[in-house]
């Protein structure tokens, strides 16, 4: 059974182009925010899922996971415009938060202490 997104994708009320105001900025800024975090909810949700079905704490951290996803994080970003130089810092430090949730969740589904 697939769960429905927890995504809710309101369009903008004003494209950035047709923006006159500093208000109709952000308002359209925290519309993206509120998008964002519900994408970052469902995310954490798979984070939570790898460390119920991960075998082993040393399975957490996975040095050549973390590079396949920043540089598939960088090929979209040059697709879309995303500056790399907010895209790359931005996920390095989503992916240790991610990390170390994956820790908690970890020891808390096999029993044994989180590591740091």
């Amino acid at each position: 059974m697939t769960a429905p997104s927890l995504i809710p994708l309101p369009p903008p009320e004003t494209l950035p182009e047709d923006c006159v105001a500093m208000e109709e900025v952000r308002a359209e800024i925290d519309r993206l925010d509120r998008i964002l975090v519900g994408l970052l909810t469902e995310r954490q949700r798979y984070i939570e899922a790898a460390g119920r079905i991960k075998p082993r704490a040393d399975e957490v951290r996975l040095d050549w996971r973390i590079e396949d996803v920043v540089a598939k994080v960088l090929s979209e970003a040059d697709k879309t415009g995303l500056s790399k130089r907010i895209a790359e810092p931005v996920w390095r430090q989503l992916i240790e938060c991610c990390i170390t949730h994956e820790h908690e969740i970890w020891a808390r589904e096999h029993g044994e202490t989180a590591k740091k």
